[in-house]
């Protein structure tokens, strides 16, 4: 004979529910509701009501802990569990072009497939509309990111790997460009085609000596997407 839940159990939740999450649990459960509302339809739809909704949370909490859907969103993107994480993962560093940039993009034809990935296309796609949204966005996803590909291409000059034309603005720009591109066509990017990308069109453009002009450190800061 086996007794009846207890009614006054601090997690007792109605029949067919799930248990309510508190703390770190909640708070997953929210940013992951906040990168697939956003990946589903676009910033002008995003509300706390859609987020709450899709994430099994009441309202209340998520204006007690957050102003604006917009801060919400930003925290899920940077979040190291759910988001790119702040700061970034560190540069590869195995001393070869190519392994790196295997590793690099790979990475990031992964994170494309994960929430915070799919999330990041639409801000790119709706930039012109939210100007500022987009600018704090650069400043703590892209930026970083950016400067994790300029290092590893910096290192490759320094070693003659690559040429001085590899740090072009729009040469280094090219690598995550391809990969989103490939992205958006096929839905997906499996290893396989970050390979015969690096291969057949990266390490040849870097590897060439041309590719633009060499931008100062100022100048990389203000790279765009």
């Amino acid at each position: 004979m086996t007794s009846a839940p207890d009614p006054q159990a601090p997690d007792a939740a109605p029949s067919g529910r799930p248990p309510r999450r508190h703390g770190a649990d909640l708070t997953r459960a929210i940013h992951l509701a906040t990168l697939a509302e956003l990946a589903d339809t676009s910033l002008e739809e995003l509300s706390f009501e859609r987020i709450a909704a899709r994430a099994g949370a009441g309202k209340a909490s998520l204006y007690r802990r957050w102003s604006t859907p917009a801060g919400l969103l930003l925290e899920a993107l940077t979040d190291p569990v759910s988001g790119f994480g702040d700061p970034p993962p560190p540069q590869p560093r195995t001393g070869s072009l190519r392994t790196d940039l295997v590793r690099l993009l790979g990475a990031f034809a992964d994170a494309l497939d994960r929430p915070h990935g799919r999330a990041l296309r639409p801000l790119l796609a709706q930039r012109a509309r939210h100007p500022e949204l987009y600018a704090e966005v650069y400043r703590r996803v892209v930026l970083p990111h950016k400067e994790i590909l300029l290092g590893v291409l910096g290192a490759a000059v320094e070693r003659g790997e690559a040429g001085p034309g590899a740090l072009g603005v729009r040469t280094a720009a090219t690598a995550p460009r391809l990969v989103i591109a490939a992205h958006m066509e096929h839905g997906t990017v499996p290893q396989g085609e970050v390979e015969a990308l690096v291969d057949e069109v990266l390490m040849p453009l870097f590897t060439a000596g041309g590719g633009g002009n060499v931008p100062g450190p100022e100048e990389r800061s203000t790279m765009g997407a």
